[in-house]
């Protein structure tokens, strides 16, 4: 019997796995003998050995590519804390995703090339809508040579979905579970939902599936204790647990600590089943598998950080805004979405992915060592945060193709397959007003809904006491009948005649704030809803200079419903409105003032939701 760590009060969900477990006898997911997976995999070296392998999709190390991860969404309905950053992400716009008629382009491309094995990944791939279209013309690719559509799924929403999915093609399944306990659920993945998964791993484990695995991420000191628990699930239920070492990504708060290794998990296993056994492992498998004997399932670790197995990697990864990643550590993309909406050609792509392949290395870095800065975020890649890659553009015989690698050098020269690459970057990130051949470029807003948005900005200028008294008195009532002697006192009556310094520029802010998208050459002209400005003369305590013991403070506050923001807008206003000012009183004060401190210090709505300066 199945026997549960946790009782009823922990896991309300008990029954639930208890009526799971009777239906192990129901499917196929795990052969009950060894002597049908070796003949397969004899099959299947048989076939490479007499088939070409197309050289588009083998690296330099000689390894063939037959297995490619697209990812449908970057959108998920959980946010599990080791593929979610804690602050969330920022989703690129939907014109930026790969279209259905683009996936299935990419994937044809793929298959008629070499790859047999397709998986389905997100984000949640379950959310995309029109998924069971594309798992419908992924089947079609069957007559190419493709052999298996899997799918890797949290199962939040998979129980009602997949009796279609199958029907249109589904062969293979992965399911994320990473605790039996739903209390521990909601904090890992910081939602509810745990029946639900148990739920759709019933419907699966019904199902005609080839196969059935759950995967399960372990961080020490918060599932570890229940691998025990997870092996036991194998007794009656024909699946494949595959535990998972914690990796690191960007936002993760990956920490060395926190990782199990898979060396330690197996002895644990061993501990209490010490008749635990290899089973034999799917031709490159990124999992050891391990079984008990009379048990119907088996269990594996996917050891990428303890134990690469990099040397035997065949996987390649489709992000869903359509750049390839050849290794999951590595930051580095290119656009076949670019490429594409260029028009480039079928042999024009093969050549771009080849390209890619061929810059694979043969293995990635350790521990210490792996990318967390400049690689995406687990759920970005799995499967625009507010993306800091740097751009790469590599010159080749072809039209040069966009990659964000993890560079953060100024300039430098590299090479990859023979071709010359020359990386163009930034401290920030990759410059957004620049197209895919590093020209100026306006962005593309037309997929984004307006919103109600909202940018504050200040500056400072400093100015000496004369100024400041000028700016802050009075004018004489009889003012324009006196006749000025002193040079200082002309000055006094020029600087007078041009009019209330803080109300003319007051107007020029505004003039300027509206005239931004004339000034800044690639802005968006918007339609502003309201501009302040407010400019307020304050002595300075403590200044830079003894001069400078005041200076006007200049707030420039706009809003607009638009489709981008109105930091520009503000920042326009603030800078305006005090060259106005320094016009104003270069007569008085030309030699000694002083324009600084100009910043957006607030700033509201958009996709990279709101900020306010911490200065």
């Amino acid at each position: 019997m199945f026997k549960m760590r946790y009782n009823s009060l922990r896991n309300p969900c008990r029954s639930t796995i208890c009526s799971v477990r009777s239906l192990g006898t129901t499917s196929g997911a795990v052969p009950s003998s060894s002597s049908g997976r070796l003949r397969a995999q004899a099959k299947i070296k048989e076939l490479d050995s007499t088939a070409p392998f197309s050289k588009h999709l083998t690296d330099t190390f000689n390894r063939q590519h037959n297995y490619l991860r697209i990812s449908l969404t970057e959108r998920c309905n959980l946010r599990c804390f080791y593929c979610m950053p804690s602050e969330g992400i920022d989703l690129s716009p939907e014109g930026h995703l790969l279209t259905n008629d683009e996936i299935l382009r990419l994937a044809t491309l793929f298959v008629k090339s070499g790859v047999t094995k397709i998986r389905l990944t997100g984000g949640e791939p379950t959310i995309r809508k029109g998924i069971a279209d594309i798992i419908s013309d992924l089947n079609g690719l069957k007559q190419y040579g493709l052999q298996s559509i899997g799918m890797t799924t949290n199962g939040l929403s998979l129980h009602r979905k997949l009796p279609q999915f199958i029907e249109n093609g589904l062969t293979h399944l992965n399911l994320s579970l990473d605790t039996m306990d739903p209390f521990k659920f909601e904090l890992i993945t910081r939602r509810r939902g745990h029946e639900a998964v148990l739920k759709a791993l019933e419907v699966a484990i019904s199902s005609r599936l080839e196969s059935v695995k759950v995967n399960v991420v372990v961080i020490k000191g918060l599932n570890d204790s229940e691998v025990l628990d997870f092996v036991e699930m194998s007794k009656d239920l024909p699946i494949s647990v595959r535990f998972i070492e914690f990796m690191p990504f960007t936002g993760n708060k990956w920490d060395q600590k926190k990782m199990v290794p898979s060396a330690d998990l197996l002895d644990q296993i061993r501990r209490r089943y010490p008749n635990v056994q290899r089973a034999p492992d799917e031709l490159n498998d990124t999992a050891r598998s391990w079984m008990i004997p009379e048990y119907k399932g088996t269990f594996g670790f996917i050891s990428s950080m303890s134990d690469h197995f990099c040397s035997s990697c065949n996987r390649l990864r489709l992000t869903a805004d359509g750049q390839i990643k050849v290794c999951l550590f590595d930051a580095t993309e290119v656009s076949l979405r670019d490429k594409m909406r260029l028009g480039a050609s079928n042999s024009e792509l093969l050549e771009t992915i080849g390209l890619a392949v061929s810059g694979k290395k043969e293995k990635h870095a350790g521990m210490q060592d792996i990318d967390v800065v400049t690689n995406r975020p687990m759920i970005l890649i799995a499967d625009r945060a507010g993306r800091k890659f740097d751009r790469l553009y590599i010159q080749s015989k072809n039209p040069r193709f966009t990659i964000r690698p993890p560079f953060n050098n100024a300039s430098s020269e590299s090479h990859a397959g023979g071709a010359s690459l020359r990386m163009y970057t930034t401290s920030t990130g990759s410059l957004t007003h620049l197209d895919e051949h590093g020209r100026a470029s306006m962005v593309d807003v037309s997929e984004k809904q307006p919103t109600r948005r909202s940018a504050t900005a200040s500056g400072r200028i400093y100015i000496p006491e004369s100024a400041y008294k000028l700016v802050t008195s009075s004018y004489p009532a009889e003012e324009h009948n006196e006749s000025p002697g002193s040079s200082d006192e002309k000055a006094f009556a020029k600087a007078r005649r041009k009019g209330d310094a803080l109300t003319v520029a007051q107007l020029a802010a505004i003039m300027g704030a509206k005239a931004t998208s004339s000034l800044i050459p690639l802005c968006h002209p918007l339609a502003l809803s309201k501009i302040n400005v407010t400019l307020v003369p304050k002595r300075v305590e403590g200044s830079v200079s003894a001069h400078y013991k005041h200076s006007i403070l200049c707030t420039a506050i706009v809003t607009c419903e638009g489709k981008t923001g109105v930091e520009m807008e503000a920042l326009t206003a603030v800078s305006v409105g005090l060259l106005t000012v320094w016009d104003m009183l270069k007569a008085v004060a030309g030699k000694e003032m002083e324009i600084g401190k100009i910043k957006v210090v607030q700033k509201s709505g958009g996709r990279s939701g709101d900020f306010v300066r911490s200065d």
